[in-house]
């Protein structure tokens, strides 16, 4: 497995305040990774230096074959070059249906005159039901996206990352109010995204990283405290520490 992602030396202070500091961190490509972390650990501003949102004071972070640094890439450039990034709460377009939410997220030529030409293509109706039954929405793609409940729209904006062909998916707490049946299907749809692409989850529930089973990352203080499975990281003393406020 390639190195996808290198992060290093990373150090990023809002008004003296130091949100992240010295953070290392790398994923390959397939990858499932969780991240978790007390609040104030730093794992949105993680995402957002990822994604060009937060420019850090030091360190780099290396993107793909040819070490290319998203450092210098602008938020639109880094999401062409194939980092896809769900935010917790769901944003989809409400009065469209599923079917034209994805056909809106499949990864055509952007420019200006495209989207004016933009035809549909028997590939793009092809790859939207794929996309549809990989999520479970292929009863539903008629339906207002509006319409569809919590737990179906996170997994609608799911599918409209998958239709970009991402290689790397940041998903921030996907698991948060669902119920346990939406759940376990999200547990599903995102280690299978993770046989093909680098997936990082930032997740509180505890529970849904153990059914994510994968190695985690342990954030505090804006630094990685701990990595390994979640075995290994929840036996760690400094883990315990932080975890229960010793």
């Amino acid at each position: 497995m390639s190195t996808l992602l290198e992060v290093s030396g990373v150090t990023v202070s809002f008004d003296g305040f130091r949100a992240i500091n010295n953070l290392s961190f790398q994923i390959g490509e397939p990858e499932l990774r969780a991240v978790i972390g007390p609040n104030g650990a730093g794992k949105t501003t993680f995402m957002d230096i990822i994604t060009g949102k937060t420019k850090p004071d030091e360190g780099r972070v290396i993107w793909g074959e040819k070490s290319v640094s998203l450092l210098d890439m602008s938020e639109s450039a880094i999401a062409r070059a194939g980092v896809g990034r769900k935010f917790q709460k769901p944003t989809v377009f409400e009065d469209q249906t599923v079917r034209e939410n994805l056909a809106m997220a499949l990864k055509n030529p952007r420019g200006p005159f495209d989207v004016l030409w933009y035809k549909k293509t028997a590939q793009g109706a092809e790859k939207i039901e794929e996309i549809a039954e990989e999520i479970g929405l292929t009863d539903e793609l008629k339906r207002r996206a509006g319409d569809l409940s919590h737990g179906q729209k996170q997994w609608l904006e799911i599918g409209m990352l998958l239709a970009q062909d991402p290689r790397l998916l940041l998903i921030d707490e996907p698991a948060a109010g669902m119920t346990p049946a939406e759940r376990e299907h999200t547990t599903d749809l995102i280690k299978r995204a993770a046989e093909t692409c680098a997936v990082v989850v930032i997740e509180h529930d505890m529970e849904f990283v153990r059914r994510l089973d994968c190695k985690v990352t342990v954030l505090h203080e804006g630094a990685v405290l701990a990595e390994g499975t979640l075995d290994h990281v929840t036996q760690n003393q400094d883990v315990i520490d932080v975890y229960l406020g010793r």
